[in-house]
């Protein structure tokens, strides 16, 4: 059994980066997902440029964040300071109807590639911030942009309801939404997911906790999980945000957690990353 333990929001600040690498050399953490707009970009990259041990990934962001193309050349994607919409369902439904915006996101889309390119970091793995990748506009014009830029492997939310409730029944109404929301989106999108190259893994965990991944749960998690990979994605800061959903003390913690790596040695679980994955698919073949 192999899992990938990943940090999503590498890059959004000097806070989240310093429990990156902490939690990459204390703890469990195997990997990250890098903004490549984020307000502390720069030293994350030199984090990873001098810890080779770190597979690093590009988290997308076109929803509550900034852009890298300027705001000229994506008028109808970006507001005149280059952010995007902050409302998810106002951002899903104009990228699904709107032909100029989705012009656009293929254009911010190969730019973010380019941009994480341009570090020299092997691509481990591609996902999106809130998930927006799983978008069926976004998706559709990211599968190709991560097979041309040789991403490794590609995030596939496909957490678990009952088991998040069983752990934690907080917000109740929150998780069954998005856990149909989740479904429905991984449905449609089957068949192009089935023919691209990135490896994906059996089980995605983080969605339903997010922000909220508390120690109970990962060790509950760890200890009934049953499938030959998974990835369990957090959003540690060594310090809180404020945003319930967004970087945060207790997901750092629990990486550091030693009832967690006990566990890990106990169930003879291997860490593991989606370049792991990928080489280990590629001997397969």
């Amino acid at each position: 059994m192999q899992v990938i333990f990943n940090a999503d929001d590498f890059g959004y600040s000097t806070n989240v980066n310093a429990a990156v690498i902490q939690a990459h050399k204390h703890g469990v953490l195997t990997s990250a997902s890098l903004m490549v707009t984020g307000n502390a970009v720069d030293e994350a990259i030199r984090i990873a440029q001098d810890t080779p041990t770190l597979a690093v990934g590009l988290h997308i962001v076109l929803l509550q964040g900034r852009a890298v193309l300027p705001a000229g050349a994506i008028p109808d994607l970006v507001d005149q300071n280059g952010y995007f919409e902050g409302h998810p369902v106002k951002a899903g439904v104009r990228y699904f109807i709107n032909p100029k915006v989705q012009k656009q996101i293929q254009l911010e889309l190969e730019a973010q590639f380019k941009r994480f390119i341009e570090t020299e970091l092997t691509l481990s793995h591609v996902n999106g911030h809130l998930n927006f990748h799983m978008h069926p506009t976004v998706l559709h014009l990211l599968i190709p942009l991560a097979e041309k830029y040789q991403a490794h492997g590609l995030r596939v939310p496909r957490d678990e309801f009952w088991k998040s409730i069983h752990y934690d029944r907080r917000h109740p109404g929150t998780k069954l939404m998005w856990a149909i929301t989740f479904y429905l989106l991984v449905q449609s999108s089957k068949r192009k997911l089935e023919r691209q190259s990135c490896t994906i893994t059996h089980r995605v965990y983080g969605l339903m906790q997010s922000g909220q991944m508390q120690d109970n749960y990962v060790l509950g998690l760890l200890n009934s999980l049953n499938v030959p990979t998974a990835e369990i994605y957090f959003h540690p800061s060594i310090l809180e945000t404020g945003d319930p959903l967004g970087p945060n003390l207790r997901d750092f913690q629990c990486l550091l957690n030693p009832k967690i790596k006990e566990l890990i040695h106990q169930r003879g679980i291997q860490l593991a990353t989606y370049t792991d994955l990928y080489e280990e698919q590629g001997r397969h073949d």
